[in-house]
């Protein structure tokens, strides 16, 4: 039987990603990022065109459980022997997750309704009479360390005045020409118990922000993480909170979280697209 002739072929693929030493996702001449490493697997197994583009282009230091991608690669195997050989030539830091051949018209960021996100605080008071540590050993490249009082409780209402649609100008950054208004959909505060073991002390309280939207401005989820804890910490209220909001001016924020406690956790797509991508997507 004769070889089989490579085709050009535009894929899609869940991939997922430890942000911390990248510079974002997109593409930097003199730093590493997501989209380089990306590449550069790829031009070790297959010829390709164009760029590897994403649902969304995260920050430095910034996290992914379900970045979708697409690009186009001459290939002649099943799209199992390209998940295979790709991951064979990405740094541990990076993972491909599952290949599929992209449908007709198919865009990762124009095709998407919703993404969420996840933050997560790693919350840990220190007994009366302890100085608090300055640093979490285990969880500290992948959440905040936050040592002082908070309320959970008022951290959720306030989170709740930004569900709905709302123009979010004080909490982020929009490209030249781009409306600054976002439908925010859920956005809650839930504590979880850690499976993690302790460290030094360290009883692995965290408390993980989920907030799901039809899109995000630059740095937006973690200028509203930050509004949120100040409100825990009892040094927003709720008012100057919702005030922020409708000021619609960046001045009114507080500073964003750091970005290591940040995952994009999912990127959803109209129902029979979803389970098409989403499908045996937890190998």
């Amino acid at each position: 039987m004769p070889p089989v002739a490579p085709l050009m072929r535009t894929i899609c693929a869940l991939v997922a990603y430890d942000g911390a030493d990248f510079r974002g996702f997109q593409y930097q001449a003199n730093a590493p990022s997501v989209q380089g490493v990306l590449e550069q697997a790829l031009d070790r197994i297959c010829p390709w065109r164009g760029r590897v583009s994403g649902a969304g282009r995260t920050d430095a230091g910034v996290h992914a459980n379900g970045q979708v991608i697409m690009v186009q690669v001459l290939w002649a195997h099943d799209m199992a022997a390209l998940q295979r050989a790709w991951n064979a030539h990405l740094p541990d830091s990076t993972s491909v997750r599952c290949v599929r051949e992209a449908p007709a018209g198919f865009h990762p960021r124009f095709s998407a309704i919703s993404r969420t996100y996840r933050y997560t605080v790693q919350w840990h008071c220190p007994p009366t009479g302890f100085s608090a540590p300055r640093f979490s050993p285990l969880t500290g490249r992948f959440a905040l360390f936050e040592t002082r009082s908070l309320d959970v409780a008022a951290m959720n209402q306030a989170a709740e005045l930004f569900v709905g649609v709302h123009d979010f100008a004080t909490f982020g950054y929009a490209t030249q020409g781009e409306s600054t208004e976002r439908r925010v959909m859920t956005a809650t505060w839930q504590e979880n118990i850690s499976s993690l073991p302790a460290l030094d002390g360290f009883p692995g309280r965290q408390l993980v922000f989920t907030i799901t939207a039809n899109a995000f401005l630059r740095q937006m989820v973690r200028k509203v993480v930050g509004v949120l804890l100040a409100v825990g910490r009892g040094d927003v209220t709720l008012e100057a909170a919702k005030e922020a909001l409708d000021a619609r001016d960046r001045s009114y924020a507080t500073p964003p979280v750091a970005p290591q406690g940040l995952v994009l956790e999912r990127v959803t797509y109209p129902s029979e697209l979803d389970r098409w991508i989403h499908a045996k997507s937890l190998d």
